[in-house]
């Protein structure tokens, strides 16, 4: 079966090569010929553009690279979503494909237009609210006529992707309950599988630590054997409540002295440095690196206890965060805030950490007061929650019986 698969990210992002190549070197030894097209950045196709051309080969994945214009202006986009649409139409013309899966929005444009000119079958896959996200990021504002003009559009697009989708993915029940309360699909038959950002379990697990590089990082980053860990992994960005987690932390201070904050991530130190001293956290207690994907485990297993708040906004209903997977693959227990995709049952049912209800001094403390008790946690447990809820393989699986149930027709 010939599947065209379209993509607004690039397969050269950490993004591609986390939530996309994986799936679909799987879908393709279950048998399905796929062609990709993706939209990449021309820095980083210089960089790694061969070596993942090498990896989709390998995997019969057939990849139709398009330029990424990097320009935020409307014209840009524009150009961006002409150049997808031209390569689509071409590779339709040329193998045929009986199926169209695209990944969030800008993608869902073009394959709802080859589902309604050749009839071929349509797979949204959401990946979240995106119009909503626009507004809650603060990407777009109400306030600006054309960006205001273009939520509209989206969010009337967005029903239109639904009805026309012969399958919907969503990341979360979360969601996907909120979208089936909606007046336009209440009590109607819309097709969705819950599939969440999974995690390579096979690379976030203790076996993967390198206790060579543990040690060795102990001694760069001065950590001591009585040091009390707790660790934030990936971009403190828009979503990311740094101001709050600090907050939390210099509150954890006063329990424990020996508290140290380990950030993993690429961002810009000095972010991360600045906020930490306007809010009188000394400079020994905050410690950030940068790490390769291989090293993370590592690093993460420096850690007693995982930390991240995302604000709880309407757009993190739809939300599953990756880091989620991969800090519970490694059977560390969670603090995080409660409203985010389907994180409360998760964490409620797996027993895999703390939910914050509010961000107030008296909710840091009251679950400060519960971390000793956090600390017992059954490692094993949590692990064994990440792959119930996470695993590579079961998405895998997921999207595999979407496939059969859309071009069988068994809806």
């Amino acid at each position: 079966m010939n599947v065209l698969y379209i993509s607004y990210d690039g397969m050269t992002d950490p993004l591609g090569q986390s939530q996309v190549i994986p799936y679909l070197c799987g879908l393709s030894k279950e048998g399905y010929r796929i062609s990709l097209i993706s939209c990449e950045k021309q820095d980083r196709f210089k960089k790694s553009g061969d070596s993942i051309r090498e990896l989709l080969k390998s995997n019969n994945i057939e990849w139709f690279p398009v330029p990424y214009s990097t320009s935020s202006s409307f014209l840009s986009k524009q150009l961006n979503l002409k150049a997808i649409q031209k390569e689509a139409y071409r590779i339709y013309d040329l193998n045929q494909p009986v199926l169209v899966h695209c990944r969030s929005y800008m993608a869902a444009l073009v394959g709802l237009k080859l589902k309604k000119q050749f009839g071929i079958k349509f797979i949204f896959d959401m990946r979240g609210f995106w119009a909503n996200e626009r507004i809650d990021g603060g990407i777009w504002r109400m306030d600006n006529f054309i960006q205001r003009r273009m939520f509209k559009y989206f969010k009337k697009k967005e029903i239109d992707f639904l009805k026309n989708a012969d399958y919907v993915i969503s990341l979360t029940e979360n969601a996907k309950s909120e979208m089936l309360s909606w007046e336009t699909f209440r009590n109607k038959n819309l097709n969705i599988e819950v599939i969440p950002c999974c995690a390579d379990l096979n690379l976030f697990t203790p076996s993967c630590i390198v206790q060579p590089l543990v040690n060795e990082l102990k001694k760069k980053l001065n950590i001591q054997p009585d040091d009390f860990m707790i660790s934030y992994l990936g971009s403190v960005g828009t979503w990311y409540m740094l101001d709050e987690m600090l907050d939390f932390f210099k509150e954890l201070l006063s329990f424990k002295p020996t508290a140290k904050f380990l950030f993993i991530t690429a961002d810009d130190k000095q972010i991360i440095v600045e906020k930490g001293k306007e809010k009188n956290i000394p400079e020994d207690r905050i410690l950030i690196r940068a790490a390769e994907r291989k090293e993370v485990p590592s690093l993460l297993s420096l850690s007693t206890v995982a930390l991240y708040f995302i604000k709880p906004l309407y757009s993190k209903k739809a939300s599953s965060p990756t880091k989620t997977g991969e800090i519970m693959g490694m059977g560390i227990p969670l603090i995080t805030n409660t409203g985010i995709g389907d994180s409360d049952l998760i964490i409620k049912r797996s027993s895999a950490g703390l939910l914050i209800n509010e961000f107030t001094t008296d909710e840091y403390q009251r679950i400060i007061k519960q971390i000793d008790v956090l600390l017992t946690s059954d490692k094993n447990a949590i692990m064994k929650a990440a792959n119930d809820y996470f695993s590579l393989e079961k998405g895998i699986e997921l999207y595999a019986e979407v496939y059969k149930k859309t071009l069988n027709n068994q809806l």
